[in-house]
């Protein structure tokens, strides 16, 4: 995933406490912790299991 390829949350808090980022490529969503861009872990999940996440907090 380069920089170019993460999205900042709509929802994440203004102070950056609160923040997360996805960014996705054919097949796969990663997320990561805005506050850790470089040294943080990132959770890589299943486009599927991804739209079904968010199908089911809307």
């Amino acid at each position: 995933m380069t920089s170019e390829n993460w999205r900042k949350s709509s929802y994440s808090g203004g102070q950056g406490g609160e923040c997360v980022e996805v960014a996705s490529v054919p097949g796969i969503v990663a997320i990561r912790d805005t506050k850790d861009q470089g040294a943080g872990p990132v959770l890589r999940i299943t486009a599927e299991a991804w739209k079904t996440f968010t199908n089911g907090i809307k």
